[in-house]
């Protein structure tokens, strides 16, 4: 039995070993000092911890620095308002750190605070904090972003999504810091798909955490969860076209193919039949989002496409949505789309210097080339400094490889992704035990506190609890006869 956390990667691949090993060094680079915590910083010229990426980084960097993860989490908890409502993002200059209440800046928070419970030794302390902390955070969204009591939540400024410059917002303010609706814009408060996901997803990890507590709320949570769900669709999925569209103040659809309905699957907000639907009709559509660099934030063939190479979410692919979409896949069972879009990054950044950038080309795979610090567009031999080192894309990297060929934990099981064609060896330690993978690319080896547990062929997944007793396998790659081409 072992208590501390570790990770490590090997193979034979020398390129696929250099895309892990930077990620990875650049990744120790963003973490910094706030005060006396370390965190890990967005980084790429990000120096904050926002509530849209950072909590979801820590926990995923969580095997390389557990401090650095559960401070990416603890600290939006702590510094909660009394009413609820939790920072958009932190920051800290000279020692001081600045809670920022001027928009809410996405909520990918509940999972890996939930998941982060499990790493930490099934912390009842920890738990009860991260229950009270979704509570209140829901009551204040109900309270405060449903002004027309439509039963739809909404967004009042562009960064409450964390969409800059998306022409889906039109003329909204990108800050908003009051809790009562902006006024006299043609667009908001605009009822959104994500933040009415934001009650679901805080719901349905409260009633999974009544259910680890067996306090007895966990039935009303999930009928308030279902109830969410509901409205979200009845309002905002289309049936006809198979995907979510917002809607502006008066109520009318804003019809443009975002692809925020795979934001919804990453909390879960949406029925399995809706997630086939989008990703079927929409994701996979080579004229959509499945282009040669698949997932831009717009689908290419909607007239509000633009393929702009500075951080603006009408286009160009975003290291982040790459980083979320794992969850959101395989939340739904999509493991080898998931396995796909790593191949595809993965590919991207060997062949274009090793570098992170923010956004990439979705026709040609090439990263997006953005001053360090302005993040205005800049050419390759411009001599000024370039963006590198983006903490979503850095971290994708990595999570992609362990979800092709490592070991990551997920809500108390150990998940064992055997990837064929490469020869490598990976080895974790969490939830007190050593998990390790041998393979020569076309069969692995699984040892539990260096025990040979089992032998299978590649290309699978094998989902064990944290002794390593097996409870479910199933494929990670595609058959050439169902290839997502």
């Amino acid at each position: 039995m072992t208590t501390e956390l570790s990770v490590s990667f090997s193979c034979k691949n020398g390129v696929l070993q250099r895309v892990y090993d930077t990620a990875a060094e650049k990744c120790r680079g963003n973490l910094k000092r706030f005060g006396s915590d370390l965190v890990l910083v967005e980084g790429g010229g990000y120096e904050k911890i926002w509530l849209e990426t950072q909590p979801m980084g820590g926990e995923m960097y969580a095997l390389h620095n557990l401090k650095a993860a559960k401070n990416n989490i603890e600290l939006f908890m702590q510094y909660q308002r009394a009413d609820g409502r939790l920072p958009g993002s932190i920051q800290c200059n000279d020692g001081k750190i600045e809670a920022q209440f001027n928009k809410y800046q996405g909520f990918c928070f509940p999972f890996p605070a939930l998941n982060l419970y499990y790493l930490l030794g099934e912390d009842r302390d920890y738990l009860l904090e991260l229950q009270d902390s979704l509570r209140r955070f829901d009551e204040c969204l109900w309270r405060t972003r449903d002004s027309n009591g439509d039963g739809l939540l909404e967004s009042y400024c562009v960064y409450d999504t964390g969409e800059d410059q998306a022409l889906r917002y039109g003329d909204a303010p990108c800050w908003w810091t009051e809790d009562e609706p902006p006024r006299g814009y043609s667009v908001v408060p605009m009822a959104s798909m994500d933040v009415t996901s934001w009650s679901y997803a805080a719901r349905d990890t409260l009633a999974r955490i009544s259910r680890i507590l067996d306090d007895g709320q966990a039935e009303a949570w999930a009928e308030k969860a279902a109830r969410t769900a509901r409205a979200l669709r009845e309002g905002l999925w289309d049936e006809k076209r198979g995907a979510c569209y917002d809607r502006d103040r008066n109520g009318k659809t804003i019809d443009i193919l975002c692809h925020n309905t795979l934001r919804c699957m990453y909390w879960g907000s949406i029925s399995r039949g809706m997630a086939d639907r989008f990703v079927k009709e929409h994701l996979l559509n080579p004229r959509e989002f499945w282009t040669p660099f698949p997932l831009p934030s717009v689908a290419v063939c909607d007239p509000m496409f633009r393929n702009a190479p500075e951080n603006n979410w009408s286009g160009q692919p975003e290291g982040l949505t790459y980083q979320r979409a794992i969850l959101a896949l395989e939340n739904y069972g999509y493991h080898t789309i998931v396995t796909e879009l790593g191949k595809k990054l993965i590919h991207s950044i060997a062949e274009n210097g090793f570098r992170f950038t923010q956004q990439f080309d979705p026709f040609t795979g090439k990263p997006s080339l953005v001053h360090a610090v302005t993040h205005q567009p800049v050419q390759e031999d411009s001599g000024e400094p370039i963006q590198d080192a983006y903490g979503p894309t850095l971290l994708s990297a990595l999570e992609y490889i362990a979800h092709r060929f490592g070991i990551h934990p997920h809500l108390g099981q150990v998940w064992f992704s055997l990837g064929s064609g490469e020869e490598y060896a990976y080895d974790a330690a969490f939830y007190g035990h050593r998990y390790s993978i041998r393979s020569n690319g076309r069969t692995a080896e699984i040892m539990v506190d260096g025990k040979a547990r089992v032998t299978c062929p590649c290309g699978r997944r094998i989902i064990a609890d944290s002794r390593g007793e097996i409870l479910d396998t199933f494929r990670i790659e595609a058959a050439a006869c169902d290839a997502v081409h």
